[in-house]
């Protein structure tokens, strides 16, 4: 159970990384995540065949897959959007909605009731939204590709709730991973005509010289291979033996520990805590940031609970992030 309850850790811990090396990577938002799907699913290739985990799609579920794979690229460039023109404390808050937003997609997509408590969390998230969009307006950019990414979350989680009992998980990685980077790839020449100088080729540094930390293709490699991969693997072997509970609680400290290493890796509590060029206090982004936190407790409490709790979210999520 503590080698399990490690291993559930160390994979939010990964996925919270990736905050970190999305803003370390030079390249802008759209072709890094080309760069990230491709070398995910290229990774994920090998593990299948290696393993003997081949496992036959159906037709109709192909086109499930491919949908959630472009869903899930649009998620990707919406966060790391949010992390340039924002930063990664901003786009990790905006993204902690997610939970909500799916409470509330819910019922929409797999016919259930919809819960009036939901609601209120629901709104209680997007008043604290608008309170840091109204005290932070210089990020207000950032701030709306956030909760675009919190969205499409929502979105995909949702719709992969409907499939996941029927596939691997690795195979479903595998597919969305594929999918996603072909649309991504069908779209780059729409960027370039309108961003033509979009940079496409990763900056490459010695790993022996004192620039090494500016290699964005060692950057790509441990965000597609430790934060997607192995974060995966990790998670679902964790999932075996852990109850709900713990599960979901882990699951829910990923904005925190990204926030944390975002606070570590680039000083960022001096740039959302403090007002800008002063050391007075950030009050709006604080009670903001308090609202969207206070929602998400009190949505994961509502999760905890017997009738809520799903031993099968990370299945559901796929082990993306």
């Amino acid at each position: 159970m503590k080698n399990a309850l490690i291993q559930m850790h160390l994979a939010v811990l990964l996925w919270g990384f990736t905050g970190v090396l999305g803003r370390a990577i030079s390249l802008d938002a759209p072709v890094l995540v080309w760069y990230r799907m491709l070398l995910t699913a290229l990774f994920m290739a090998i593990i299948l065949f290696y393993r003997k985990q081949w496992v036959p799609v159906d037709r109709r579920d192909m086109t499930r897959l491919a949908f959630i794979g472009v869903l899930i690229s649009l998620h990707w460039v919406a966060f790391y959007a949010s992390i340039k023109f924002a930063n990664i404390s901003i786009a990790l808050v905006c993204l902690s909605t997610a939970s909500i937003f799916t409470s509330i997609l819910d019922p929409l997509v797999n016919k259930g009731r919809r819960d009036p408590q939901e609601v209120a969390l629901g709104s209680l998230a997007i008043v604290g939204v608008y309170l840091i969009y109204r005290f932070q307006q210089f990020y207000g950019l950032g701030i709306a590709f956030g909760i675009a990414a919190a969205i499409l979350s929502s979105v995909f989680t949702v719709l992969n709730k409907k499939i996941a009992s029927q596939y691997p998980a690795r195979t479903m990685v595998f597919y969305e991973m594929t999918t996603g980077w072909v649309f991504l790839t069908l779209l780059l020449p729409v960027l370039y005509y309108f961003i033509p100088h979009t940079r496409f080729v990763p900056y490459t540094a010695s790993l022996l010289g004192k620039n090494w930390l500016h290699n964005d293709w060692l950057w790509l490699v441990i965000m597609s291979l430790c934060c997607t991969v192995w974060a995966q693997s990790l998670a679902l072997t964790a999932l075996k033996r852990l109850s709900s509970f713990t599960v979901t609680l882990s699951v829910n400290l990923e904005p925190v520990y990204g926030i944390l290493l975002a606070f570590v890796f680039y000083n960022e509590n001096r740039e959302i805590i403090f007002n800008k060029g002063s050391n007075d206090l950030n009050w709006g982004f604080l009670s903001g940031m308090g609202l969207i936190l206070l929602s998400v407790v009190l949505q994961m409490l509502r999760l905890l609970k017997p009738r809520f709790a799903a031993s099968g979210f990370l299945k559901e999520k796929g082990g993306i992030d």
